[in-house]
């Protein structure tokens, strides 16, 4: 999947306005100056304003982002690298799917296949 490649000044959102705080180890490929975010990175979200509600099915608060089809031809020390057109899912504790995490502010010159 083409598209622009995500790097740690990439704002991304969870479907209700909390924010994802990506935690990588990656100092080896920077975008713009910003390490470029991989598929295997952390994505923890913050301020994420559903209320919780143990063992149920309806919407909880977002914890974290799980991406998939990251780009298939770019790796970083064989990881691939994540693009704006990466597809994803935040999750509550309970590993409930909440909604596609929303990247914005994405760098607008490096892409990727």
């Amino acid at each position: 999947m083409s598209g622009l490649i995500l790097d740690l000044g990439a704002a991304i959102t969870c479907p209700h306005g909390g924010q994802a705080v990506p935690v990588t180890d990656n100092t080896r490929v920077l975008v713009n100056g910003m390490p470029a975010l991989l598929v295997s990175d952390g994505f923890p979200i913050v301020g994420c304003p559903l209320a919780p509600r143990p063992h149920s099915t309806g919407p909880q608060p977002c914890l974290q982002t799980m991406w998939s089809a990251p780009a298939a031809r770019v790796l970083v020390n064989g990881r691939p690298v994540l693009v704006s057109t990466s597809t994803g899912q935040c999750l509550s504790a309970e590993h409930i799917p909440q909604g596609p995490p929303t990247p914005s502010g994405v760098q607008p010159r490096v892409t990727a296949q």
